[in-house]
């Protein structure tokens, strides 16, 4: 399936986690591409939606602009309540994510973390390939995961939402 990229493709499974099932917060944080420190515990109160990604993984290339329209659909409809944060885990230099970043619109920033060590602090939810993404709620625990492509901006749309409406 992916030739001579050296990774393997997710395999589109949607994971929701019961409310009283999730696991301890996640705390990641390091350097984003623009070379910018981020603690993703900054962002506790709002639904973070964590995207794990690569500039060479074809559906990363593909997803990207349907996440772009997702992060621009949800901050007008629940302005100060979501974030977005990418993870690049692939790419030998932030100069090439950054670049990658810049061509597809992407505003919201992402860790540049070539050893994939912040995926360790997803636990039982540290996807096994690229890409994934994952729905943390305002607590920080890990609430859903797309095990692979995003299906769909409504998926996904939907997805965040279903975790805001619980603290609603």
């Amino acid at each position: 399936g992916t030739g001579d990229l050296e990774y393997v493709g997710g395999s589109g499974a949607i994971v929701q986690v019961a409310t009283e099932k999730r696991q301890d917060p996640v705390e990641i944080s390091g350097t984003t591409v623009q070379g910018e420190p981020l603690d993703v515990t900054d962002l506790r109160g709002k639904a973070v939606v964590l995207n794990v990604w690569w500039s060479g993984c074809g559906p990363c290339r593909t997803e990207m602009p349907m996440l772009v329209d997702a992060e621009d659909q949800l901050g007008e409809d629940q302005p100060d309540r979501v974030a977005f944060v990418g993870i690049n885990i692939r790419d030998l230099a932030p100069e090439n994510a950054a670049a990658f970043e810049r061509d597809r619109g992407v505003d919201y920033p992402s860790l540049y973390d070539p050893g994939s060590e912040s995926l360790l602090a997803l636990g039982d939810y540290a996807p096994p390939s690229m890409p994934a993404t994952l729905v943390l709620d305002p607590d920080g625990r890990v609430a859903a995961l797309i095990n692979g492509p995003v299906p769909s901006k409504g998926t996904l749309v939907t997805l965040v939402e279903d975790v805001l409406a619980e603290s609603a």
